[in-house]
């Protein structure tokens, strides 16, 4: 009797129901319990929103006003959220209108995944309406895509897509689904999510002997030098990480992606790498003897030149993907692996130490950038507004606890320096590419990330305007995200390189903005315009108190550098304090 229930069970299991290709893009949704989708419809992809016209109490669709303003919402929402963002697009112009946010989750390693309509697989290749070749255009910019072209190929295909953006090393995957697939019926025999698939390892396997090797290393070390990235913070080894630092009494300095993994203010954070980091980290990095980097990887602004760059030090790297091990720098011992496993594996076997005298140095470096640039910017002595005190009040507001995106520019640097954070997920930002126009939309996908907190968009007056249309997204989805546009009216790091190194000669960096306030109260968004010290205060007060969306304009200094800065060319240790 009992081996004829398990059969009728196995018998309902198995049983199939027949439905469309789209009624199964949304089961697969449901089943990765997926809750938002950022996209815009159009005729390729109709069919799948016909569908989600009947899941809509179970999937949040947020309109945006542009493509590009989906995606980067999505990666907005996955870095601060933890999970996969998701977006739909339409053929032809709406799925190439994905190209850069592609390229900048690819860069920065976060996971999302586009599905895209495209013409009927009979029209194919003939230069029908609306039709691009997605998967040769998306190829460079994704970790996986594919073309689907019949129904019964869309379960797996979203189940594989799933599990490649968000296993290993996380990455954008592009599904392309044929109007002809979207509409077709098939038996559906339910949705089972991947969790491998062959000749696809999401984890190299980690080596004992490369552990041992490192430890010894850094026990043996008199001056060892941590620099980590958003690996830590994609690992979801922020706990790991700080015990491994604190029981070696290490010094650690961020890439601008890993800010936020470890608190600000812990005392063994040492501060900012890179172009427009700390000047301790960055002269030290060509003084220490071990340099442990974790889920990063050498980025060429982080190590200007690399015929020059920690030749002195041994170095040991710590990543989950093997194809960033010797990429740019020589790696003394690599370890392979997900640094939430390979970081407790090397605390083991590290020595407790404090490494007192060899800290103190990255403090005495602080003091003098304290003395020669830091306390100038946050506290000038000009009529103009700096966008380090801008920072600097926004910090004594927040606390260290809001989520900070920043757009790409003067004031991505100046934020990314002085801003305080307290959690990690907390700063999001474009690294690697340097997308202008990320931060509006990016904000919008980081507050349906985490709706709780406190979510504030910085930008200049150039990236603003790039994408300022999704204002429009904000007022239909009331998403209460603070918008601070520092102004300055230029494009300020391109002009401040046209200042050093092309004898100010400003060609086209003048900007001319509107009326931020007016276009926002066209948009039903307050707002207000500061361009006085004294005001400055209660106005980011007024901003951070307000129930819903605002937007603060701060007018700060045109000609206003952000110092330190490598110069390109430069080694890390030619750093320029002013």
């Amino acid at each position: 009797m009992e081996t004829l229930e398990l059969e009728k069970e196995k018998i309902a299991k198995t049983k199939t129901e027949n439905i469309s290709g789209s009624e199964a893009v949304m089961r697969a949704l449901i089943a990765e319990e997926v809750e938002t989708i950022f996209g815009y419809p159009g005729g390729a992809i109709m069919p799948i929103y016909d569908a989600l016209y009947d899941h809509h109490d179970q999937l949040d669709h947020i309109l945006v006003r542009h493509e590009q303003g989906a995606i980067h919402a999505a990666q907005g929402f996955a870095r601060t959220s933890g999970k996969t963002g998701v977006v739909f697009a339409t053929s032809g112009p709406g799925a190439t209108n994905l190209v850069t946010g592609l390229a900048d989750a690819m860069i920065d390693s976060t996971p999302v995944v586009c599905i895209t309509g495209q013409v009927f697989a009979h029209l194919l290749g003939t230069d029908a309406f609306q039709e691009t070749d997605v998967i040769n255009i998306t190829t460079p910019v994704t970790k996986w895509n594919y073309q689907v072209t019949d129904a019964t190929e869309i379960p797996s295909a979203l189940a594989k897509a799933f599990y490649i953006a968000a296993s290993g090393r996380p990455g954008p995957v592009l599904i392309d689904i044929t109007k002809n697939a979207q509409i077709q019926k098939f038996d559906f025999a339910g949705y089972k999510k991947s969790d491998h698939i062959r000749s696809y390892r999401p984890k190299p396997i980690i080596r004992k002997e490369y552990i041992e090797e490192a430890a010894k290393l850094i026990n043996e070390a008199k001056r060892p030098f941590v620099i980590f990235g958003q690996g830590i913070i994609l690992g979801n080894a922020e706990k790991e990480f700080k015990q491994f630092i604190e029981k070696g009494g290490l010094p650690a300095a961020w890439t601008i992606l890993g800010l936020s993994a470890l608190s600000t203010e812990h005392p063994l954070n040492v501060g900012m790498l890179g172009m427009h980091g700390n000047y301790g980290p960055n002269v030290l990095t060509n003084e220490c003897d071990v340099l442990i980097a974790i889920g990063m990887r050498f980025d060429d602004r982080v190590t200007g030149r690399l015929d020059k760059y920690a030749k002195q030090a041994k170095i040991i790297h710590l990543d989950i993907d093997p194809a960033e091990i010797d990429k740019n720098v020589k790696t003394t011992v690599p370890v392979w692996g997900d640094c939430k496993e390979t970081l407790p594996l090397l605390t083991e076997l590290i020595t407790k130490k404090t490494h007192t005298e060899w800290l103190q140095k990255f403090k005495d470096y602080k003091k003098e950038e304290e003395e020669i640039c830091i306390n100038k910017e946050m506290h000038p002595s000009t009529e103009e507004m700096s966008m380090a005190e801008v920072i600097d009040v926004l910090n004594e507001l927040t606390n260290g606890d809001a989520v900070i995106v920043t757009d790409v520019g003067q004031h991505q640097m100046v934020a990314c320096r002085y801003a305080k954070f307290n959690q990690s997920k907390s700063n999001v930002t474009s690294g690697g590419l340097g997308t202008m126009g990320f931060a509006l939309p990016a904000a919008i996908g980081a507050k349906f990330g985490a709706p709780e907190r406190t979510v504030i968009a910085i930008a200049g007056d150039g990236g603003i305007q790039m994408t300022i249309q999704e204002l429009g997204t904000i007022m239909q989805s009331d998403v209460d995200v603070k918008i601070l546009i520092l102004n300055n009216h230029f494009l300020g790091m391109v002009r401040q390189w046209q200042e050093l190194f092309n004898d100010k000669r400003y060609s086209f960096v003048n900007i001319t903005s509107p009326n931020y306030v007016q276009v926002a109260k066209g948009y039903n968004i307050d707002g207000q315009s500061v361009s006085d010290r004294k005001n400055l205060k209660a106005a980011l007060e007024t901003m951070l108190n307000h129930k819903g969306a605002y937007l603060l304009e701060v007018i700060v200094g045109k000609e206003n550098n952000v110092f330190p800065m490598v110069p390109q060319g430069c080694s890390v240790a030619e750093i320029r304090l002013k």
